[in-house]
């Protein structure tokens, strides 16, 4: 931690800006789309601090460190699962190098879905996706990470098993939960925003939310579901900038700086604790 408070007392002093897309600004700088991002905190950590640097002088207040799909389940597909706690390790320090020479700013351990299903629909357990999940997070933790994010979650007993090994490496550890939902305002498993709320709120986050989806619009519309079922919460909103398409040869975003801004003070206005996209 870079500033002089913690994570958790800097949530009770009003809004906090997070940083936007890893991958789409590491694929706009040639790296292939089908290539392991994670894999670049040991292969090209310049890359990765260049664009943390450009959030934070941009004014973001927290950077997510480039360690999204650091997973077991996720380098094993790249022949790199012995490597999960060398990865996540390099994640936080590149993070952490970007943030001190800032003089500001604090490091998220940013942590995706293992993608795989889990069981009864799929072959992994919940003993083994927690497993899982903790590996990651310890690796995270221990490297000096000020707050965990798990993002862009559409099972809810997933995002559950995460938040549980989250709590086994450090009770204590400040934690945002976020999940993203389809273009019917349900999660691709067919969960309502408030039902998500309720659960989420459960479970012991500091904070949670939405993220990715289809765009400002939208994440405004759900994140106003998910307050009036616990208004109690925190809540983070992190869209994308509208719906990806794929056009030639890029992932692009439909919309532009003025609308997001516009959606910033918005989401401002109602209450909303982290914000970025």
């Amino acid at each position: 931690m870079s500033d002089s408070i913690s994570f958790r007392e800097r949530l009770g002093k009003g809004i906090i800006l997070l940083d936007g897309a890893m991958g789409t600004l590491l694929h706009s700088k040639g790296v292939e789309i089908d290539s392991c991002f994670d894999a670049l905190n040991l292969t090209q950590p310049t890359l990765v601090e260049e664009i943390h640097r450009s959030y934070l002088q941009a004014g973001a207040e927290v950077i997510e460190t480039n360690t999204f799909g650091a997973n077991r389940f996720n380098l094993a597909e790249h022949g790199l699962a012995s490597q999960v706690t060398e990865i996540n390790r390099a994640g936080v320090e590149i993070a952490r190098r970007t943030v001190q020479a800032q003089g500001r700013g604090y490091v998220a351990g940013s942590v995706g879905p293992l993608r795989v299903r889990l069981a009864p629909f799929g072959r992994v357990s919940a003993e083994h996706a927690r497993e899982a999940f903790a590996e990651q997070i310890t690796a995270l933790y221990d490297a000096g990470a000020d707050v965990i994010i798990l993002e862009t979650f559409s099972d809810l007993y997933e995002i559950q098993e995460a938040i549980n090994a989250a709590k086994m490496v450090d009770s204590s550890l400040p934690l945002v939960a976020e999940v993203t939902f389809t273009r019917d305002d349900r999660t691709l498993l067919g969960d309502t925003p408030a039902h998500v709320a309720e659960f989420l709120a459960t479970l012991g986050a500091d904070v949670i939310g939405v993220n990715c989806s289809n765009g400002p619009a939208q994440i405004a519309r759900v994140v106003r579901l998910m307050q009036a079922s616990v208004p109690d919460m925190l809540f983070s909103a992190i869209p994308n900038a509208g719906w990806p398409e794929y056009i030639g040869g890029r992932v692009m975003y439909p919309a532009g700086p003025d609308y997001f801004a516009n959606y910033a003070v918005n989401m401002r206005e109602r209450g909303i604790a982290i914000v970025g996209g």
